[in-house]
């Protein structure tokens, strides 16, 4: 019929080769080029409504095994900061140690003067008046550590830096142990001992900022114990920070350094006075005292 004839007709469409209404094949019984093949689900598999399984092997498996040289890189990185902190506290620990046996070994070489001595120098002065040209003196004679450490950074070479601080700290150390050990004569509190005992005992009065008990005789062993070293080392790391400004550039460390190290001066030679106040045997009460035995090789300071 016609109707069915219309209907019968074969649709085609463009890029793609004819085929036979009734089979896969030609008319002439060759097969057309083979179409892709959809897999169809097994009549036996059920269908849960889930959809295909998935694998339990993690989908970042390439990804872990990237991660794994990375996170061995970043742990071999902490390990080397932790051991350039250890060197840094290692080196910091051997500066302070040096710093330390520098004052130790310079405090029986600085030359202190008797009371004779220094009332024949300032003449017609009482002990406040004396003792007040003493601090005088010490704090000029730091002022001009600071200030020649200041000029010497005044071009600053890191490398050098710690160096001059060491030097400023021990020129330091000497000029005020010197102070304390002539206020002590000014206030009639010589310490007993030979020269190297009261040279610790003055070092153990600059460490802890105060005068001799005379009461509790510091000992060479005493001073050179475990608790003086501590304190030593101490009193170095504050003196450190405070004199790091000394390192200021075109001269600028100079003028701060002499500011400072004279303020520090004044401040010491005050809680020592305070002390010795307290203690003072005036000098018409004063037994005959033996000169004060000076250093073979005494260090130079300037005052």
């Amino acid at each position: 019929m016609a109707g069915e004839s219309r209907f019968r007709k074969r649709l085609r469409f463009p890029g793609k080769p004819e085929a036979a209404q009734d089979g896969p094949g030609s008319a002439d019984g060759s097969r057309s080029p083979a179409e892709p093949s959809v897999h169809l689900p097994s009549p036996d598999a059920r269908d849960d409504g889930r959809g295909h399984s998935a694998s339990l092997e993690p989908a970042g498996g390439d990804a872990g095994r990237h991660r794994r040289p990375l996170v061995a890189a970043g742990a071999r990185g902490v390990d080397l900061v932790k051991r350039g902190a250890g060197a840094s506290v290692a080196g910091a620990r051997t500066a302070l140690a040096y710093v330390a046996d520098r004052i130790i070994e310079n405090a029986p070489r600085v030359p202190v003067r008797d009371l004779a001595t220094l009332r024949r120098q300032f003449p017609g002065l009482g002990p406040e008046q004396l003792a007040d040209k003493l601090v005088a003196g010490a704090a000029s004679a730091s002022a001009t550590v600071g200030a020649g450490v200041g000029a010497a950074a005044m071009l600053p070479v890191p490398p050098a830096m710690p160096a001059e601080l060491a030097a400023e700290i021990t020129g330091v150390a000497a000029i005020e142990m010197k102070l304390i050990a002539e206020l002590h004569e000014v206030y009639g509190q010589r310490p007993p001992g030979d020269l190297r005992e009261r040279a610790m005992a003055y070092l153990a009065a600059w460490t802890e900022e105060r005068g001799i008990d005379l009461t509790k005789p510091t000992t060479v062993n005493a001073a050179l114990g475990g608790r003086m070293k501590r304190e030593l080392r101490q009193q170095i790391v504050k003196r450190t920070m405070r004199n790091l400004p000394n390192l200021l550039p075109f001269m600028i460390g100079a003028a701060v350094g002499a500011v400072l190290n004279r303020r520090d001066t004044k401040k010491v030679a005050e809680k020592v006075r305070n002390d010795l106040r307290t203690r003072q045997v005036p000098w018409d009460a004063l037994p005959d005292l033996p000169p004060l035995e000076q250093p073979e090789n005494p260090k130079q300071l300037g005052f």
